[in-house]
């Protein structure tokens, strides 16, 4: 039997046991876990994390530092190396002054991620404690709040309205306790949960015990005491999502397609190398660890280090801006986002707002309506929401608290039914001093309405007439027009029943309305013109009426006369869907799976997509986007399943972080593009190179030393300055763009490569052997020295146009009088050159099989760069011109 089995037999037993059994089983008393019994029940049980932690181990990061491709690539080479120069050589002849090397480049390029990434995960962990989830326990007869990470089976845990359930448990207490099961089943209704003990007789689907909760679900409303039975992946939850784990977002998805496109050019060009070295050279040994290290020349070493890097430096630069990154892959996929979707409430109009009116049903002020309002926002026990805020703030007015007081007194909850987003009201049942029932109903008015059979008018009662509606209209209305939130409150008298269901929600009186002002920010319509200019379209998901909906959009510069309500989209078929929300801006009176539907349909129209949401309702439309995005005063269940928490419900927060997201994207994508590029140059320099030359234009072991120096200089790439008209528009990651752009400027390197090539063995070889050409020459020293002056020479070459080319393509400006890059990246270049050029006249040169270059070289050199540099900002201007952008 499976453990999926096991946990199942489990819940199902204790499902259909009393709470004395659980606790007899599991040592457990009233008073929670003994605090010496959490490590023991953690061993036997696990821990509360579905996805394994390895990524917070030392080990993990040590492995991923040091083993990747390309380190594997580089040990196969020192392999073979240690096989032909040292195994199979005899002892007059043994090198291992290749294995060494490789050795150490192996070395040095795992100390140096595995440093940054250390550097990382500090900067994450810093980020990840400000939102973690955490939740009452009961541990030693103490309450105490813990992260929900840290549960283990046999913990008492306090579940609230607006929790997000962190494991799978028993039920030993309820209040009124109403999940929703969404995350798990995918559909929307609302169960009511209890902790009755099932009789045996009663089977049923799993997820129908109403004595057991489940990770993942969230709290609608009242309260809840559980006993863990199963944490992390053995939770259903867990069980459900680890075959499929987690899709792919566009950031991995365009990550993919940039390797695929680095593959398919290795695949094409190291077997030509390999082919023309081994004809050529007549050594096929030779030719294969000379065709590894093209391999190796060709892929961007510290590609995963300066991607790594990138991202963390901007989730630290983000968090200073007031914004989290819970997910660091979720960086670029923020700055990429096209479309935003967001509710209203908190967003473009203040969290707050305000009551203004409490009437009858024909407009006339009632305290009466306002009574009975503020006792059902008084005991119902959902998330209370800005509407209950703001009726329930009535009793601080002048002279009104003791008022207030004395009314909560005269009255006390008995039942409830919560509010969902398909009945669209709360019910709560409320018993006064004399035992007589209440039922008062609170919500959207044409709701409301439709659940009323009588109106109050002035303490009389009377049935409603033909044109009840229209009268409703005429005092509502014109509130809504004015961009006013009205809601309806209705009552009726149950007797003394104990008990309300869904049929006791009929034949109500309608008593009167309360409207609410709900103001928009000062900063919204300056906000909303700021994302418009990052290229960056907003589209409001409301559940508001759609005249309160036009109202706040009309006043800060939101279109809205296309504006689709829920049940326009509920008439349309997905592909109409796909077709309207393209000219649409703004949904109103929405349910959550309506939000759902109108995300999806635009990452289908092949949009990257963000949601702003911080409600439950909220929940699966950030689940379904791109990009979640929460606040920090959401409900917890929100916070969790965002990729990107704000400190402030402020869409200028948000700016910020998008145009973070995209200084991000664009200091990576500078690395992969201009590294693979030039890399892309010098491969078909060597295939070229090869066909002709007696020899390797350069050895195996320079390419790699080449390669690894430039990478390294690299790693300030993060700290570079972005241009304005790179981070002004959304940018994608795309195998496509990396390939052209290979394509247009690698063969310019290979043009002045040419000419070192000519100038090297026509010129300088010979006049430093003799005046002759290598094929002339009979000393195999000599024939030495010259393959060493021309590698040498080539090596500087690759070198200098390497570091340099970052400066003339990081920009598609002119560099350094248009666009200056930044003071670290400066001194780099500036040190790596003078470093590494030094590197030619220091006794290694010939470890390494270069050899000291006169200095009336470097006169030839300047000149070829300098010629690199002013062709490639030439050229670069006709590549803006034909695809829009460079980087």
């Amino acid at each position: 039997m499976n453990k999926a089995s096991l946990l199942n037999d489990r819940m199902k037993k204790y499902a259909h046991s009393d709470t004395a059994a659980l606790y007899n089983d599991l040592g457990i008393t009233r008073n929670g876990l003994r605090l010496e019994q959490v490590e023991a029940m953690k061993k036997k049980y696990g821990d509360n994390n579905i996805f394994a932690r390895k990524a917070d181990t030392i080990w993990f990061r040590i492995r991923r530092a040091f083993i990747n491709p390309f380190t594997i690539i580089l040990f196969v080479l020192a392999i073979v190396s240690f096989i032909t120069d040292v195994w199979h050589t005899n002892s007059l002849n043994k090198n291992a002054t290749t294995v060494i090397i490789i050795s150490v480049i192996i070395l040095i390029s795992g100390v140096v991620r595995f440093i940054q990434e250390i550097r990382s995960k500090h900067a994450y962990d810093q980020l990840d404690r400000l939102v973690h989830t955490h939740i009452n326990v009961k541990r030693d007869g103490v309450i105490i709040k813990i992260p929900a990470e840290n549960l283990v089976v046999g913990d008492r845990v306090y579940l609230a309205a607006g929790d997000r359930v962190p494991a799978d448990m028993r039920l030993i207490n309820t209040m009124d306790l109403f999940v929703s099961q969404s995350a798990i089943t995918g559909e929307s209704g609302i169960l009511e949960k209890t902790s009755r003990k099932h009789d045996y007789m009663e089977q049923m689907a799993f997820l129908q015990y109403e004595n057991l909760v489940f990770m993942g679900t969230g709290v609608i409303s009242g309260k809840g005491e559980g006993i863990v039975l199963a944490v992390g992946k053995e939770t259903l939850y867990g069980n459900f999502i680890q075959p499929n784990a987690l899709t792919s977002n566009s950031f991995e998805k365009g990550a993919n397609s940039i390797a695929w496109v680095l593959l398919r050019f290795m695949i094409v060009l190291v077997p030509i190398v390999f082919i023309i070295s081994g004809i050529t050279q007549g050594n096929w040994t030779e030719a294969f660890l000379f065709a590894l290290s093209v391999a190796v020349g060709l892929t961007p070493e510290m590609l995963p280090m300066v991607i790594t890097a990138c991202l963390a430096k901007g989730s630290t630069a983000m968090f200073k801006k007031q914004t989290i990154i819970k997910d660091i892959n979720a960086m670029q996929v923020f700055g990429s986002m096209d479309i935003l979707c967001m509710d209203k409430t908190g967003t473009l109009t203040n969290v707050n707002i305000l009551l203004e009116y409490y009437m009858d049903i024909l407009g006339n002020e009632s305290k009466e309506v306002l009574r009975f309002a503020y006792l059902n926002s008084l005991y119902h026990s959902g998330v209370k929401n800005p509407i209950d805020k703001a009726i329930l703030e009535c009793r601080n007015m002048p002279q009104k608290s003791e008022y207030y007081e004395t009314l909560a007194k005269q009255y006390t909850k008995v039942d409830e039914i919560p509010f969902d987003y398909t009945r669209k009201y709360v019910s709560t049942l409320i018993a006064d001093d004399n035992g007589s029932h209440q039922l008062i109903m609170k919500g959207d008015v044409e709701a409301v309405f439709s659940r009323c059979t009588f109106v109050e008018y002035q303490g009389t009662v009377h049935p409603i007439l033909e044109d009840g509606r229209s009268s409703v209209a005429a005092v509502v209305d014109e509130m809504l027009e004015d961009g006013m939130k009205v809601i309806a409150v209705a009552r009726k008298d149950l007797g003394n029943q104990n008990t309300v269901s869904l049929t006791d929600e009929a034949n109500m009186v309608l008593l009167g309305y309360l409207a609410f002002f709900d103001a928009p920010k000062k900063s919204a319509a300056q906000s909303i013109a700021k994302l418009k200019n990052l290229q960056v379209e907003t589209k409001i998901l409301t559940g508001d009426h759609q005249q309160i909906a036009i109202s706040i959009c009309s006043r800060i510069g939101i279109a809205s006369e296309n504006m689709l309500t829920g049940a326009d989209v509920n008439r349309l078929s997905d592909l109409e869907l796909r077709y309207a929300v393209e000219k649409t801006s703004v949904f109103a009176e929405l349910s959550p799976s309506q939000k759902v539907r109108i995300v999806t349909a635009l990452r289908e129209n092949g949009h990257t997509v963000g949601f702003l949401g911080d409600g439950l309702n909220d929940i699966p439309a950030i689940c379904e986007a791109d990009v979640g995005i929460s606040v920090d005063t959401a409900v917890d269940a929100a916070k969790d399943v965002a990729d990107v928490i704000l400190l402030q419900k402020d869409l200028n927060v948000l700016e910020e972080g998008i145009l973070e997201g995209r200084k991000t994207f664009a200091n990576m994508s500078k690395y992969i593009k201009i590294t693979a590029s030039s890399n892309f140059g010098n491969i078909l320099s060597i295939v070229c190179a090869s066909a002709f030359l007696p020899f390797l234009p350069m050895a195996a072991i320079q390419i790699l030393l080449l390669n690894l120096l430039y990478d390294i200089l690299c790693i300030v790439l993060p700290w570079d300055h972005v241009d304005q008209e790179v981070f002004s528009s959304p940018r994608e990651w795309s195998g496509k763009t990396l390939g052209r752009f290979m394509r247009f400027f690698g063969p310019i390197s290979s043009i002045f490569d040419g000419i070192t090539f000519l100038f090297l063995y026509f010129v300088l070889c010979p006049a430093l052997t003799g005046g002759l050409l290598y094929t002339q020459l009979t000393d195999p020293a000599m024939q030495f020295q010259y393959i060493a002056l021309f590698q040498t020479g080539w090596f500087l070459e690759s070198m200098w146009t390497q570091v340099l080319i970052i400066h003339m393509l990081r920009t598609q400006k002119i560099p350094f009088l248009q666009s200056r890059p930044s003071t670290p990246v400066m001194l780099i270049t500036i040190i790596g050159i003078l470093l590494f050029t030094g590197l030619t006249f220091t006794p290694i040169v010939n470890i390494l099989g270069l050899t000291v270059l006169p200095l009336w070289y470097f006169g030839f050199l300047l000149v070829v760069v300098a010629s690199y540099m002013l062709l490639t900002t030439v050229w670069k201007r006709s590549y803006v011109a034909k695809y829009g952008e460079l980087i």
